[in-house]
């Protein structure tokens, strides 16, 4: 069965997150995943059992191709870390924005799927899963790099940048690079109490 090829199967789990970005979870069909990763018809169906078993492993997908680079993480814990200051999380949540950001399909995706997993257990369950380790690490690693702030900082700054990302990729007219910019300054100011 064709399932062994692990670049045929990214290549059709990007071809999902594409699909989910622009035509939403009722587009996500094997169908329009095959056209999209330019494949004979019928591969996806060899790679997923079902719709659901695609959601899901396009969910993993989208993490797998969000990790924050060597040189972001090393920031916090490596050698090259910086001053523990509210200016050196201003330059870090700065990158998670342009990140994310970047990533635009991606997180586009990310919200078709958060509103799938409304209606189907299995989605919720790797969604909550994912999010809420994402967070406990994301808190872990603020703790432990001795930068200012607290679990509830940490808590905070997600809150409210992810929908910051989420204007800048919906609305983009509402805020300018600058204005996004100032608000990811602000943001880290109000949410570290002063030094």
């Amino acid at each position: 069965m064709a399932r062994t090829n692990p670049e045929r199967r990214q290549a059709l789990l990007d071809a999902s997150i594409e699909v989910l970005a622009r035509d939403g979870a009722r587009g996500l069909t094997f169908r329009a995943v095959d056209k999209q990763a330019e494949v004979p018809a019928g591969t996806a169906s060899n790679y997923f059992a079902n719709r659901d078993e695609l959601l899901v492993q396009t969910g993993h997908r989208y993490y797998e191709r969000l990790v924050p680079s060597a040189e972001t993480l090393g920031k916090l814990t490596g050698p090259n870390q910086g001053p523990r200051t509210r200016e050196t999380i201003t330059e870090l949540m700065t990158e998670v924005v342009e990140r994310v950001s970047g990533f635009r399909a991606g997180y586009l995706a990310l919200l078709e799927l958060r509103l799938e997993a409304a209606r189907r257990p299995e989605l919720q369950a790797l969604l909550t899963e994912r999010v809420r380790a994402d967070l406990d690490f994301n808190i872990r690693n603020h703790l432990a790099s001795g930068m200012p702030g607290d679990e509830h900082t940490v808590v905070l700054l997600y809150l409210a940048l992810n929908w910051l990302i989420l204007e800048r990729l919906t609305l983009p007219g509402i805020f300018t690079e600058e204005q996004a910019a100032e608000l990811v300054r602000v943001a880290v100011q109000r949410a570290i109490p002063s030094l």
